[in-house]
Formats: C-alpha cells, structure tokens, sequence
C-alpha cells in the first residue's frame, strides 16, 4: 500500500506544475487576445508620417482614402496633421487635431480629439519593436486602423494582423481599404 502512496504521490508532483504551467500559458494566450492597450511606446519613435492602410472608419473619416498622418510630440499630447481625399474628389483636404497621453496611463491608452471638448477612445493594440505599423483601435472595438511607415505593407502580413484583430473582437468585415496602392 505504501508503494500506491509514492506513486500518487509522485504523480501529482509532476502533474500539479504542468497543469499550474499550462494554466499560466492558456491565460498569457487570452490575454494576448484582448483588447487593450499597450504597456510602453517610446513616443519619439512613435512620431513621424504614418500611411492609414484599411480601417473600420469612424463618422467622420468613412469617405476618406490616400489618408495620411503626421504626428508631432508635444509637452503631453501629439499634434496630429491630417492629409486625404474625399472618396470621388481629387482635391486633397486636411484636418488638424490632438492625441494625448497620460502618465497615470498605459502609453498606449490614449485620447484622440478633432473637435473641442470631445476626446474618443484611441488605443494602440499593438506595435512591433522597429515601429513599422501600428494597430490603433478602440475600447469598445467600433473604430480600427491598421498603419504603416509606407503606403503597403507585405500581404501575408496584413493577413496575421487582421486576424488578430478578429480575434481580438473586431469585425474585421467592416475593414476599408484607404487605397494607397
């Protein structure tokens, strides 16, 4: 009987930690899928020209194509300088607006303001090491934008990142391309 003990014993040693470890993996998955913002943005790399590719456009930009925005890092915020065309128009049209941060925040969680005092939800969900594209998308997954330092990005790229954003809750359906290329 002694011997069955051991064993037990035994096997629940080796099992407990793989199942602990397994647990630990499963949630770093689910959190990985979630929707929220990221921990840290250098926003001096974070500033410069960024091409929008495709988007879930909010009210306000649905009808834009070729937009492209320059972002310049102020005491606590983005001075944020807007280009495109309205879709049909061949004059180009520009907007200017705001994107602040906040310390108390994660660098990621921040707040987008085009007209005085309304702020919306601006979150970045994810940003590679060398700062080559962005996904900026929004708490409650209405608005998303996939951008890039150059008018295109690789195809099988685009593809991984649009399906982490359906897998992140977006409806990835309502996706318009900005037609850079």
């Amino acid at each position: 009987m002694r011997l069955n003990t051991f064993k037990v014993f035994l096997l629940l040693a080796i099992s407990i930690p793989a199942l602990f470890a397994f647990s630990i993996l499963e949630n770093q998955h689910k959190e990985d899928l979630k929707n929220q913002p990221i921990a840290k943005i250098d926003f001096n790399k974070f500033q410069g020209k960024w091409y929008s590719l495709t988007s879930i456009p909010t009210f306000l930009d649905k009808k834009w194509r070729k937009t492209i925005e320059n972002y310049t890092l102020k005491d606590n915020r983005f001075d944020v300088s807007t280009t495109y065309y309205k879709q049909g128009e061949a004059e180009e049209q520009s907007i200017k607006s705001k994107l602040f941060f906040y310390s108390d925040e994660p660098d990621g969680k921040m707040k987008a303001q085009f007209f005085w005092p309304v702020k919306v939800g601006y979150w970045v969900i994810e940003l590679p090491q060398d700062y080559s594209y962005v996904v900026v998308g929004h708490p409650d997954k209405k608005y998303l934008f996939i951008m890039s330092r150059k008018p295109n990005l690789d195809k099988n790229l685009m593809q991984q990142i649009v399906e982490r954003c359906k897998n992140k809750g977006y409806d990835v359906s309502k996706l318009v391309s900005q037609e850079h290329e």
